[in-house]
């Protein structure tokens, strides 16, 4: 009785670990004695008891690690690198599988592998590159890293996601150099750029003196030119009035040298009404008088033959 009831106990056991649960994003590989058998997909799945063992499971969800290494530059500078390596299993495919749970003893030896593999490629890269150059090969490293490694991380059965280069670093000594020769460029740009904005400053000036000059010149010139103008037209008039008063004194059959008297009177009365304080010294006398018309009838007995 106590022979049956060990067996039953024994067949459920059995049973129940021929049942086996693998969880999502996982996939178990199975060996028979130590050799490869099959792949068991997320879900329930079932097994031969005590003959099929469940060798590893394998995640097929994406995996990161942190890595820090130096590199030496061209010219023997040294370079410190943080980056994040994003990889995960290349695909669900049997062999794939395969490649992934038998390549490597453990995850420890696929880590130290894949993290040496993605230094090297990184420091024969940046080996044949200037320090001055590292900076703004950003997306060139990661470029080349990926192109190198690729077909290496394919027959692990691994496929590189993303691998981002947070930080990069010098020795104390050049950044040092480094910040100082970015600040006498910056000092450089800044006097270029002063010399430029004073002589863009000079230039305007010199460009508006120059054409204040023109506007004050043409201003002149019409002015001038108004001015002749106006004393051509009050000398045409004054002819005119003249030639007026002549012919009137003539009609009424006078001397045309009153008419000098009268210019000579109000010439003397313009000059005492608008010196403004100047002194201007005239012969008033009668004798002064008399000579002054003599002149200015000489002037006209003169002009008078010339049109004879």
């Amino acid at each position: 009785m106590y022979a049956f009831y060990i067996i039953a106990f024994l067949a459920v056991v059995i049973l129940l670990s021929s049942f086996v649960t693998v969880r999502q994003g996982t996939i178990a590989v199975v060996t028979i004695f130590g050799k490869y058998r099959r792949i068991l997909q997320p879900g329930l799945n079932f097994k031969i008891p005590l003959i099929e063992v469940i060798h590893s499971r394998v995640s097929i969800q994406n995996r990161s690690v942190e890595l820090e290494f130096q590199a030496v530059t061209q010219d023997q500078a040294n370079v410190y690198f943080k980056a994040m390596l994003l990889y995960s299993v290349a695909n669900h495919d049997e062999e794939t599988i395969k490649n992934v749970a038998f390549k490597f003893i453990n995850d420890q030896n696929l880590m130290q592998a894949l993290i040496r593999t993605i230094e090297g490629t990184i420091r024969s890269f940046v080996a044949t590159k200037k320090q001055s150059e590292v900076l703004g090969l950003r997306k060139d490293i990661v470029e080349h890293v990926k192109d190198q490694i690729d077909a290496v991380l394919d027959s692990w059965g691994y496929h590189l996601q993303d691998l981002q280069l947070n930080d990069i670093t010098f020795d104390e000594v050049i950044l040092t150099s480094m910040s100082r020769v970015v600040a006498s460029n910056n000092l450089k740009a800044a006097a270029e750029n002063e010399g430029q904005a004073l002589l863009i400053t000079k230039t305007k000036a010199a460009e508006a003196d120059g054409n204040a000059i023109k506007i004050s010149a043409n201003a002149e010139r019409e002015a001038a030119q108004l001015r002749g103008q106006g004393i051509a037209l009050f000398r045409e008039e004054v002819a005119k009035g003249m030639t007026q008063a002549a012919l009137e004194m003539k009609v009424a059959d006078l001397d045309t040298s009153v008419i000098l008297f009268t210019m000579w009177t109000e010439a003397i009365k313009h000059f005492a009404e608008n010196g403004n304080g100047n002194v201007i010294f005239l012969d008033g006398s009668s004798d002064g008088m008399k000579r002054t018309m003599e002149q200015m009838m000489s002037i006209n007995m003169f002009e008078g033959r010339e049109k004879k």
